[in-house]
C-alpha cells in the first residue's frame, strides 16, 4: 500500500484563501492592507524567479507590494539606509532582503538591520530567540519550518509525545523546526531528536521516527529501510540532479530530487511529501501569513 501524499500545493491554496478573507475584513474595517517590500540586489536568475513568485502571490492576496531592485555594486551603507527607510514606514509590515547577497556585503549585518517586528522571514536573532522561548513570544517563525508544521497540523497527525527526528541542523530549517516541534502546544509537544550527515548510525535514529523531517541537502540520502512503517516523512530537500526537455514547453528544465528515495520510501511510509510540490509551495505561503500577522500586531488584533 502506497503512502498518502501530502501536497503543499493543495494546503497552500487553502491558506491563501484564508488570508484573502482576513485581508478583506481588515481593509474594510481599518482601511489598510499588509505591506511587503522585497529588496533584490543584482540579477541572480534563481533569486529573480523566486522574487517574482513572491510578488505575484502578494498581489493576488491584495497586499501592498513594493519590489525594490538594486544594482549588484550597491554599497553596504546604501543598502542599510534603504532598510532603515522601510523600518520607519508604517505602511510596510514585512521587509525581505533576498539572499544571497554580493560578496562585498555582510549578510549578517543586513539581516540584523531589519526591524525584528518586520522580519517576516524570521531570520533575525531576536525572532530566533522568541522561537526558542515559544508560546506567545513567537512572532514570525521561519517560513519553511512554519510550512512544515502547518502541513503536519492540517494532516491530522497526532504529534503529542510523538518521536520526531530532524535530519539537518541549519538555522533556518533544521534547528528551527526542531524547536517548534518541541514546544508544549497543539501541533507539537513532541520528543525531538536532531541528527545530521555526521551522526553515527543515522539510519538507527531515522527508524525511530513517527515523524521524519529530512533537510540535509543530500539527494536520496534516506533509504526505505531507514523509515519506520507508517511514518510521516517530510522531505525538505530540493536538489538539482540534472536537466531534461519539458514535454509541454520544449525547453530545458531542472530535474529535482529530494533528500528521500521517494519511489521506494512511498511503499513504506504512511504519509509522504513529494518533491517538487511538497514543502516548497508552503514557504512563500507562510511568508504571506507572517506579513499579515505583522499588520495584525500593528493593529493590536493579533492572537
Amino acid at each position: 500500500m502506497s503512502a498518502k501524499l501530502i501536497r503543499g500545493t493543495e494546503i497552500r491554496e487553502l491558506i491563501l484563501e484564508e488570508i484573502v478573507i482576513e485581508v478583506e475584513k481588515i481593509k474594510k474595517k481599518y482601511g489598510i492592507v499588509p505591506g511587503l517590500v522585497t529588496i533584490l540586489v543584482g540579477k541572480n536568475p534563481a533569486s529573480i524567479s523566486y522574487v517574482n513568485m513572491k510578488i505575484k502571490t502578494a498581489n493576488q492576496l491584495g497586499f501592498k507590494e513594493i519590489q525594490d531592485n538594486q544594482p549588484q555594486d550597491i554599497s553596504e551603507k546604501k543598502l542599510l539606509a534603504i532598510i532603515e527607510k522601510y523600518n520607519r514606514d508604517d505602511s510596510i509590515h514585512g521587509i525581505l532582503v533576498q539572499l544571497p547577497l554580493p560578496k562585498h556585503i555582510n549578510e549578517k549585518k543586513i539581516i540584523h538591520a531589519i526591524n525584528p517586528d518586520k522580519d517576516v522571514d524570521g531570520f533575525h536573532p531576536v525572532n530566533m530567540g522568541r522561537l526558542m522561548i515559544g508560546g506567545s513570544e513567537v512572532k514570525f517563525p521561519p517560513c519553511t519550518p512554519a510550512g512544515i508544521q502547518e502541513m503536519i497540523r492540517r494532516s491530522g497527525i497526532e504529534t503529542k509525545g510523538a518521536e520526531v527526528v530532524v535530519v539537518g541542523r541549519s538555522n533556518i530549517v533544521g534547528k528551527a523546526i526542531a524547536m517548534m516541534m518541541l514546544q508544549k502546544e497543539p501541533g507539537a509537544d513532541s520528543t525531538v531528536t536532531v541528527a545530521h550527515t555526521g551522526t553515527k548510525d543515522l539510519a538507527l535514529h531515522c527508524r525511530r521516527a513517527d515523524i521524519l523531517i529530512v533537510a540535509a541537502g543530500v539527494p536520496g540520502l534516506v533509504k526505505p529501510e531507514w523509515i519506520k512503517p507508517g511514518a510521516f516523512v517530510i522531505d525538505v530537500g530540493i536538489n538539482k540532479v540534472g536537466e531534461k526537455i519539458s514535454e509541454k514547453t520544449g525547453k530545458k528544465v531542472s530535474i529535482l530530487k529530494g533528500d528521500v528515495d521517494f519511489d521506494a520510501a512511498e511503499k513504506v511510509a504512511g504519509y509522504i511529501t513529494p518533491v517538487p510540490g511538497g514543502v516548497g509551495p508552503m514557504t512563500i505561503t507562510m511568508l504571506m501569513k507572517n506579513t499579515l500577522k505583522s499588520l495584525k500586531y500593528q493593529l493590536g488584533i493579533a492572537k
